[in-house]
């Protein structure tokens, strides 16, 4: 398994017209985190990346809604997503969208919002699926230099990996778009027999994965010591030899 560090940096798009098919991609995603936003409390929810930013979580009862992106524009805190510049266990829920297929090191992207992500908190992942009909354009000569194709794809099944070893609990894992998402898709509609039948009898083969977790942390339980009470010293009484004869007195003369 190749290692998820890449040694070029990824041209991140700011927003999802530039990508092929990506305000379609953004309206099925939108439409599989519909009934999650509810389900998410608390204080802050952090999207990380520009394309995460046009994710709707209006319905949402987190009221501080920030998103963290390199792009000015784009951005309520100018940052890397690599380096966010937050305090460990200050975010409710992180929100990664497209971001690791388009980041130096999708791993520690990962470990980042496992950082400032609170105990029990919620995670949310999306992506491209490489083993999918769009994943097969990595392979095809005059698609593979192009956005997005030529970059890294990393399976549902790697990230779930990365979750697992860090405590999450994978609550949702759904495919969408059984497409090979390089031409025009209307309405979420697929053509050609390949692509029905994939949608028919191969759902774990979709082009692109949403992925919610749920960060478990077991509380740690102190171990009493078993306290023993000193045994009192108590010297074992020996017996003498003079202690066991009767001395007779002398016998005058």
């Amino acid at each position: 398994m190749k290692p998820a560090l890449s040694f070029r940096q990824p041209q991140s798009p700011k927003a999802w017209h530039k990508l092929p098919n990506g305000e379609l991609i953004l309206a099925e995603i939108n439409q599989l985190l519909a009934p999650w936003w509810p389900k998410f409390f608390g204080y802050y929810l952090l999207k990380i990346g520009a394309l995460s930013a046009d994710l709707e979580s209006h319905s949402s009862t987190i009221k501080n809604q920030l998103t963290v992106s390199g792009f000015v524009e784009r951005a309520d805190v100018i940052a890397d997503v690599d380096d966010l510049p937050l305090l460990e266990h200050s975010v409710d829920v992180c929100v990664l969208s497209h971001s690791l297929e388009f980041s130096v090191d999708p791993h520690h992207v990962v470990r980042e919002a496992n950082r400032v992500l609170i105990p029990n908190g919620y995670l949310v992942i999306t992506g491209y699926n490489p083993f999918s009909l769009a994943g097969l354009n990595k392979f095809i000569p005059y698609r593979k230099n192009q956005q997005p194709w030529n970059e890294r794809f990393f399976s549902p099944m790697r990230v779930k990996d990365w979750l697992h070893l860090m405590g999450y609990e994978i609550l949702a894992d759904d495919r969408v778009l059984h497409s090979t998402l390089a031409n025009k898709v209307s309405n979420g509609k697929v053509s050609g027999f390949c692509q029905r039948f994939a949608q028919n009898y191969l759902p774990s083969l979709g082009s692109v994965y949403v992925i919610v977790a749920k960060k478990r942390v077991l509380p740690l339980t102190p171990i009493k010591p078993k306290w023993k009470l000193r045994p009192k010293f108590s010297p074992v009484k020996v017996p003498t030899m003079n202690s066991s004869k009767t001395v007779a007195p002398p016998i005058k003369k």
